[in-house]
């Protein structure tokens, strides 16, 4: 009979903690969104800021009437590539309308109003809510036929038959926004899953970082041990007894605000749980035979660290990974709402709830920082579920005591 793998029983006691494998199931489905959310997502400009503020703070499930009239200047349109990690340019200028028609070469339209305003009617030409036309004055009408010079020079020419019916079935739509508008008519939904990329990759560089610097400095510590160890305790004590938001604030305001600086900032304040674990264990793993069997059959001190000793403290290191996924996000987020964070139109969470948070006393207009705010909630909940379920996992002891 075949005997299962560390690794297979790890995973068969993560699975049997459901509230961790639904833990699990979450952060994929967020991954899943934040790599592919340009591409799916009813506003995929960059930094979903397509703002309409005709439609401002409007609730969920609000639909409306648009008008996508082409903008008559050139729009560089984005490769594959480019649309899945920056987002894509509209080409269109969307029109928030109450009602719309053509009437001969014109189409007539009341824009949109909420309230008891009534809005003197607007006209504009066909074929220039149509094509891209390069001179509104250049627009010729000759019979029942229309022609035009576009932005790129060449001559459009349609009947005006042809033209109601493309202006009805691709320029005349109606929207709904599933979770409403913020305060500049930007989709909700949209920003809350372009949100959930600022979220992990934040939080992934910042958990590299801490890594590479905490298993680094740990291993040295744990190895070495002597004056190497008291010096990196001292310093791992003195980073320990200042608070960790006010290092990450001291650090970000040292280096500038922004979205790049949040990694760094994050980054270096995480790292200390990680080198006290790997120091702890790593005490425990030098005494054991194989170190001192690498020892004597004169491997460098490097090899025996990185190859023999580190592979043995992964597992704990993999669960203050996924615990210090959690703290970054909470970071990030904080960082956001304080200011010092992610800036302005980029959708970060802590942004959203920065920008909305006046709005939480008012029944009408609460989820816009409420809707955020669970979104924080739901993906830290997530990573400390997954942590919590491998420790348990890779508790060796307590997996013998249960009989399991």
């Amino acid at each position: 009979m075949k005997t299962a793998s560390p690794g297979q029983l790890i995973w068969k006691r993560f699975r049997k903690n459901k509230v961790a494998v639904a833990g699990l199931f979450l952060i994929a489905l967020a991954l899943f969104v934040a790599i592919f959310c340009n591409l799916i997502l009813p506003d995929h400009t960059p930094g979903t800021n397509r703002m309409c503020l005709p439609i401002n703070n409007r609730m969920p499930g609000f639909e409306v009437k648009m008008i996508l009239a082409r903008k008559n200047f050139p729009v560089e349109p984005a490769g594959w590539w480019s649309s899945l990690w920056n987002g894509e340019k509209d080409q269109d200028e969307f029109i928030p309308v109450d009602s719309a028609w053509v009437e001969g070469a014109d189409v007539h339209y009341k824009p949109y109003t909420s309230g008891s305003m009534v809005l003197q009617e607007e006209i504009v030409p066909l074929a220039d809510v149509v094509w891209s036309v390069k001179d509104i004055q250049g627009i010729k009408l000759s019979a029942n036929t229309i022609s035009a010079i576009d932005i790129n020079g060449q001559l459009q020419k349609s009947t005006i038959n042809e033209l109601t019916t493309q202006f009805y079935q691709s320029h005349y739509v109606k929207r709904k926004f599933w979770l409403g508008t913020d305060r500049y008519g930007r989709d909700l939904l949209s920003r809350l899953l372009a949100g959930t990329r600022v979220t992990f990759v934040v939080g992934l560089v910042a958990v590299i970082i801490s890594l590479l610097v905490g298993v680094f400095l740990g291993g040295m510590a744990g190895y070495f041990r002597g004056g190497v160890d008291r010096f990196i305790l001292w310093l791992i004590n003195v980073v320990w007894s200042v608070p960790t938001l006010l290092l990450v604030i001291a650090i970000t305001l040292v280096l500038g605000k922004g979205f790049m600086q949040v990694f760094i900032a994050v980054g270096l304040t995480m790292w200390v749980d990680v080198a006290r674990i790997v120091r702890s264990q790593l005490f425990a793993v030098r005494e054991l035979d194989f170190v001192a069997a690498g020892t004597t059959m004169g491997f460098k001190g490097s090899r025996v660290l990185l190859r023999h000793m580190l592979p043995n403290v992964i597992g704990p290191v993999l669960v203050v990974a996924a615990a210090n996924f959690s703290t970054a996000i909470l970071l990030e987020a904080g960082l956001s709402f304080l200011g010092i964070g992610a800036q302005p139109p980029t959708p970060s969470w802590g942004c959203m709830i920065k920008e909305n948070y006046g709005f939480i006393i008012l029944p009408d207009a609460s989820f816009l920082a409420i809707l955020p705010g669970v979104a924080i909630l739901l993906l830290t909940l997530a990573f400390t579920f997954v942590a919590n379920g491998l420790r348990d996992a890779m508790d060796t002891k307590t997996q013998l005591l249960s009989g399991s």
